[in-house]
């Protein structure tokens, strides 16, 4: 793609952004979008088809940005593989809360359209559990974890921090979490650990066995 056509695109992507979040997304049309951009509606339609288009690439380019500074810690080299995964993941929910709280566009739909935001998130995810399983490798290498399927251990980090994306977001644990960073260091990372606290198979035996 030239540099023209980037900056265009650009153009009406940046315009978007403004229409979505004063009209929302349901309420603004590719008219708006084109009337803020200063474009014709003709060239907007060359590049999307549709107000979906137009807003599945803006979501897709502002977690392009996250997955950027996430793959910033995953390259650390001088750092322990236990505190490179708490950087990551509390670099995942500050990139997220903060991508929420200045963009319109995402914040109706990040708390009410799970369903689009989950799908158009898939292949950012992706890349997240290759990063993750990145990390989970080097504890091991130092000695720090022992991970046995690091596909199914780095999904489920994924999910954990996900999972923490709605409160945190929101206010309601981002003081609190970022006040004890050790204990959630401990649990978060303890489960990876070579020597955990926890003896994980007699768990789950005993829960087998109630059940």
């Amino acid at each position: 793609m030239g540099s023209g056509i980037k900056k265009t695109k650009q153009v009406f992507l940046d315009a978007a952004r403004q229409v979505f979040a004063k009209l929302g997304v349901t309420g603004a049309t590719m008219n708006d979008i084109a009337e803020a951009s200063k474009k014709g509606r003709r060239t907007l339609y060359t590049y999307f088809k549709s107000k979906e288009e137009v807003y599945y690439a803006l979501v897709e380019q502002e977690m392009n940005l996250i997955v950027d500074k996430l793959a910033a810690v995953a390259a650390k080299k001088d750092i322990a593989a236990n505190d490179k995964l708490l950087e990551f993941i509390f670099t995942h929910l500050e990139c997220m809360r903060d991508l929420v709280q200045r963009n319109g566009t995402l914040r109706a739909d990040f708390f009410s359209d799970i369903k689009t935001i989950e799908m158009l998130r898939r292949p950012i995810d992706q890349k997240e559990v290759r990063m993750l399983k990145s990390i989970l490798k080097e504890g091991e290498n130092q000695g720090l974890f022992a991970v046995a399927d690091f596909d199914v251990a780095a999904n489920i980090a994924l999910y954990a921090m996900k999972g923490l994306e709605v409160p945190y977001t929101r206010q309601k644990l981002a003081h609190t979490m970022n006040d004890h960073k050790k204990e959630i260091a401990y649990f978060l990372v303890n489960g990876f650990s070579r020597n955990p606290s926890v003896n994980v198979n007699k768990a789950t035996e005993d829960y087998s066995l109630q059940k």
